[in-house]
């Protein structure tokens, strides 16, 4: 449980870790909740860490318009106490502190764990059902990834060499209801299954999954049967049966492909059932 040699680098400003990534063989450090764990089982060998945890450009959580921004160095704990979350995105709120344990929600970022797109981390789903947009900064300028366009397999994400997210935005729909629940696994809390919904002004219905397949995803099939349609019991229930359907499921130690495709459809009508 001893990493491999490496470089510590401390940088003041997103350009500063920019410059600091072009050296080969860099990770970023943000809460480490990811990260050193793969160092410890040399899982992961970087040659260099830039630790960017101090950046205040990249903290903060604010409203702007029609929209929150969320700064990507922000802690789970920092995002499920704000004020702003707790009343315009409560799902947010309740995504973060279904995270972890204490430790784990005081150190871990938002940034870190999407970049990391473990395939049964809490974020993927939440944001993905609310349509956010990752801000993302390289050295070839600034730009914007939709959500849905952002998750590519395990592991894998659309960001590109050298390039640090640097912001979540998420719009604020009035009138909308959402809700994130999860069947966690008993030691890590991360989730064997995870569901959010988002249900806006207009009542569309927003479906997203982790845990599930290698990839975290929209549920188009199950969005559709909703389309629509009035949230009741029979709809609900439509929406369940139709739930990952034609999707490949994972199974490992902890869920069969049928006792978590199971726990998509069960999940799904607890979501549900949550914002009718």
């Amino acid at each position: 449980m001893i990493p491999s040699t490496f470089t510590y680098q401390k940088v003041n400003s997103v350009e500063e870790a920019i410059k600091a990534l072009s050296s080969a063989d860099s990770k970023l450090l943000a809460g480490g909740h990811s990260l050193i764990p793969t160092m410890k089982l040399r899982l992961s060998q970087p040659s260099k860490l830039v630790d960017i945890g101090s950046i205040a450009g990249l903290r903060g959580i604010k409203e702007a318009g029609a929209e929150i921004i969320i700064g990507a160095v922000s802690t789970h704990q920092e995002i499920a106490s704000n004020k702003i979350i707790q009343s315009k995105l409560p799902v947010v709120a309740q995504g973060a502190a279904s995270i972890g344990d204490v430790q784990v929600r005081n150190k871990g970022t938002i940034g870190g764990s999407l970049a990391h797109a473990d395939p049964a981390a809490d974020w993927a789903a939440v944001i993905l059902a609310l349509d956010a947009t990752l801000a993302v900064q390289g050295s070839k300028g600034s730009r914007k990834v939709k959500a849905t366009d952002f998750f590519k397999g395990m592991f894998t994400t659309a960001l590109q060499e050298g390039e640090i997210i640097t912001a979540i935005h998420i719009p604020v729909a009035a009138g909308s209801k959402s809700a994130y629940v999860k069947f966690p696994q008993p030691a890590s809390r991360f989730a064997i299954v995870g569901c959010a919904v988002v249900k806006n002004g207009e009542g569309k219905i927003n479906i997203a999954y982790t845990g599930v397949s290698s990839c975290p995803f929209r549920d188009s099939g199950a969005e559709k049967v909703l389309a629509g349609k009035k949230l009741d019991a029979g709809t609900i229930q439509a929406a369940s049966n139709a739930a990952v359907e034609g999707m490949s499921i994972l199974e490992d130690h902890y869920a069969s492909e049928k006792y978590r495709k199971h726990l998509a459809k069960v999940y799904l009508k607890r979501a549900l059932s949550a914002i009718a």
